[in-house]
């Protein structure tokens, strides 16, 4: 009679560096255009994100949406994560991105252009 081996004892499984990252390579086709996005609207479903990146100039009233990426949500959650990972080190490389808080970000960036202020009257 064979013996059947003994299954008890299973060798541990090996893991690689958890820095390992493996990343996969990116073919981008000749034609592909750059599009500037200062505006993103962002809407969902059960099953995926919506994300519509669109341009405002100065002076507008209408922003014209420049393309629109449609991700799963736990693509999105990495694509969230590798945002902020990003900005950490665009922050410790050019300094603190700063937020203004006194009024919505949407008022600071899209409001009208303003006069420069006067110099005090001496």
């Amino acid at each position: 009679m064979a013996k059947t081996p003994d299954r008890s004892s299973k060798p541990p499984i090996e893991k690689g560096p958890k820095d390992t990252k493996r990343t996969p390579s990116l073919a981008i086709p000749a034609d592909v255009e750059p599009r500037y996005a200062n505006l993103v609207r962002i809407a969902h479903s059960p099953a995926e994100l919506i994300f519509d990146f669109a341009r405002l100039l100065p002076g507008n009233t209408q922003a014209r949406v420049v393309s629109q990426v449609l991700m799963s949500p736990i693509s999105a959650k990495l694509f969230y994560e590798a945002l902020g990972e990003n900005l950490t080190k665009y922050e410790n490389n050019f300094g603190e991105i700063v937020v203004p808080r006194k009024q919505s970000l949407a008022d600071y960036l899209f409001r009208p252009p303003q006069p420069p202020d006067k110099p005090p009257e001496s």
